[in-house]
């Protein structure tokens, strides 16, 4: 039960951080007239082209629920239902003359164009006019009904309570749906505000969650909750009020669902401004950085390559792959990492941090045999090793065992790395923009000689600091 000098000091917060999240007069001017005057814009171009089409403004800028300083606007052209997909290349290339000369067209289940004009980001996005969800040709489709179905229910205290919660998660990190953070969406956080009432509310549900945990707001799965989880097999369960058939919470992954479950556990106890807005996180001076790499007796591996041209969704998700699989390959040749990571300016560095027990390994390594009594597979891996020019010692038994010690392949990390991307890592399951930004050039570096691009790089400086810190703001 939180007493009334709690509760006190939780509103106090929350009205705090309320004034700081909340647009200006001047900023909500400026975005809407932007807004309106580029919708009309495009509206104009697509007319002159023949092309029937409602060019709108969706998102949470639609809704009045976007935080001060957010700068992305999500332009939706939507289509009767008699156009086909292949429309979309035609209305696209219209996008882009009214998008001027910096944008990037991408592929999701559908394509699109980014597009940076003036202080704002606008993802241009085609899709097709319906009705009802079931209607929908591809996931986009719904997203007007999703402005609809939060303009109607939420009101203007609501939309309060929904900045309150997008700036808790942002200053947690744990907003945004987007493949580069695997959190909560805009969408998502008005829909656990409407279920619960109120930011606190939520925090409250929240720091509660157990596993797989259904909230349905239509009820579509009442007293059949159980349905619901053998249907959508993710960790966080939040059926969509206008498709049943679709989870909200399905691209929140697992660790961000647990550390909003634990920021929102702490701030029920100790709660602070510094969860809605963390401090900025202090870097370290040469000296200081040298003095903990050396601390930690381990190998930091960063491979550093320029960055592949491309969306951000689609540039984190090659890049995670591909982090995964050189991971893999490091793992199968015996060195033990640790930890990994990625950063990336998104758009000229890239580095993936590998952090090993050990730069190096011994110069063998022991492969256990088939047991002697097995006389046939003895055989063979006795004829195998006995003509292998890998072979240092044996074979020889070991209790029941046959046992050999064979020559590594790789002692260095460093040099396995080199080898294996000097042809863009082909073989490895790289992605294929991060094997194409291999191909051109990569530089392998180890521990304190990252120092001189950790000093000419801020953003990577913080990343960096941050990793070797590894530890919530909120908990500091």
């Amino acid at each position: 039960m939180i007493s009334k000098k709690e509760r006190q000091k939780i509103e106090q917060i929350c009205e705090q951080a309320l004034r700081k999240a909340t647009p200006s007069k001047e900023e909500r001017l400026r975005t809407i007239l932007f807004c309106e005057g580029k919708a009309r814009e495009l509206g104009s171009e697509l007319e002159k082209a023949g092309v029937k089409a409602e060019v709108e403004i969706q998102g949470s800028i639609a809704k009045d629920t976007w935080l001060a300083g957010e700068k992305d606007i999500d332009m939706f052209i939507l289509l009767p239902k008699t156009y086909k997909r292949d429309d979309f290349s035609k209305v696209l290339n219209i996008v882009k003359k009214a998008a001027g000369e910096n944008w990037l067209e991408a592929y999701a289940e559908h394509p699109y164009i980014e597009a940076r004009i003036d202080e704002f980001t606008i993802d241009f996005v085609p899709a097709f006019k319906i009705e009802m969800a079931q209607e929908a040709k591809s996931s986009v489709d719904r997203t007007p009904l999703h402005t609809e179905y939060v303009k109607r229910h939420l009101n203007e205290e609501g939309k309060k309570e929904v900045r309150l919660l997008k700036r808790f998660m942002h200053g947690t990190g744990t907003y945004g749906a987007e493949i580069k953070v695997g959190g909560f969406s805009g969408y998502l956080c008005e829909i656990l505000t409407l279920y619960y009432g109120s930011f606190c509310n939520t925090i409250a549900a929240g720091s509660k969650w157990r596993e797989k945990e259904v909230i349905d707001i239509e009820g579509y799965y009442e007293r059949e909750e159980d349905e619901a989880r053998k249907i959508f097999q993710d960790n966080l369960i939040v059926i969509d009020p206008v498709d049943r058939g679709r989870n909200v919470a399905s691209a929140v992954s697992e660790s961000r669902l647990n550390e909003f479950i634990a920021a929102a556990q702490w701030f029920t106890k100790s709660p602070s401004f510094k969860f809605f807005y963390p401090d900025e996180t202090p870097l370290f001076s040469k000296k200081e950085l040298d003095a903990i790499i050396r601390q930690r007796r381990s190998t930091l591996t960063f491979v550093r390559f320029q960055t592949a041209k491309a969306v951000p969704d689609i540039l984190w998700g090659q890049l995670y792959k591909s982090l995964k699989s050189l991971r893999t390959a490091i793992e199968q040749h015996d060195f033990e990492v640790t930890r990994c990571a990625v950063w990336t300016d998104e758009e000229t560095e890239t580095i993936l941090l590998f952090e090993l027990g050990s730069r190096f390994l011994p110069s063998f390594k022991k492969h256990l045999g088939p047991p002697v009594k097995k006389s046939e597979d003895s055989e063979r891996f006795l004829l195998k090793h006995l003509r292998s020019e890998k072979t240092i010692s044996g074979p020889y038994v070991d209790g029941a065992r046959w046992m050999v010690e064979t020559e590594r392949t790789y002692i260095d990390v460093v040099s396995l790395l080199g080898d294996k991307l000097k042809d863009g890592g082909k073989g490895l399951g790289i992605a294929t923009l991060v094997s194409g930004a291999f191909s051109k050039h990569f530089e392998i570096i180890v521990n304190e000689e990252i120092v001189h691009f950790y000093q000419s790089n801020p953003k990577f400086a913080k990343f960096l600091v941050e990793y070797l810190i590894s530890k919530p703001p909120w908990l500091q």
